[in-house]
């Protein structure tokens, strides 16, 4: 069974905080998919990882684009696993894959300010744990630090 971490955004936005956790998994030599709900949010983050830094960016591509199997990022609505990721960043309402089996981990991250996202990621905790999968819960602390809570 996989790994499944939830994030709960509570001091910064998902695109303060979705760049470094990718930066610490493609360090790690893991290719990554980040899946969002819509494609007017894959497309904000695909402009978003090219110029978060001043002194560099973040390498990917994104839907439609060409030899998605040689992306080690790869920006999807589709839950289908094209760049053989071994992380699958899950983002906005992302539904998560059926079939979860292909990843050393997944990774929900949701805004603790939405009421609709917490209830959305109550569920996903709720379906992931009986399915059997590992799952631990990280929140913000004030300074935006991640602790882990569960």
């Amino acid at each position: 069974m996989s790994e499944v971490f939830f994030y709960h955004l509570t001091e910064s936005s998902v695109d303060e905080a979705l760049p470094a956790l990718v930066e610490k998994s493609v360090a790690r030599g893991w290719r990554a998919a980040i899946q969002s709900d819509s494609a007017e949010l894959r497309d904000r983050l695909d402009t978003h990882l090219w110029t978060y830094r001043p002194e560099g960016f973040l390498a990917h591509g994104a839907d439609g684009c060409d030899h998605p199997e040689s992306q080690p990022v790869l920006l999807t609505t589709e839950t289908a696993n094209p760049n053989g990721a071994d992380i699958r960043f899950l983002i906005g309402r992302a539904e998560p894959p059926d079939d979860l089996s292909g990843y050393e981990r997944v990774v929900l991250m949701f805004d603790g300010l939405d009421e609709d996202a917490l209830a959305s990621a109550r569920g996903h905790w709720k379906a992931l744990k009986a399915a059997g999968h590992q799952l631990t819960y990280w929140q913000q602390d004030n300074e935006g630090r991640w602790e882990r809570k569960a």
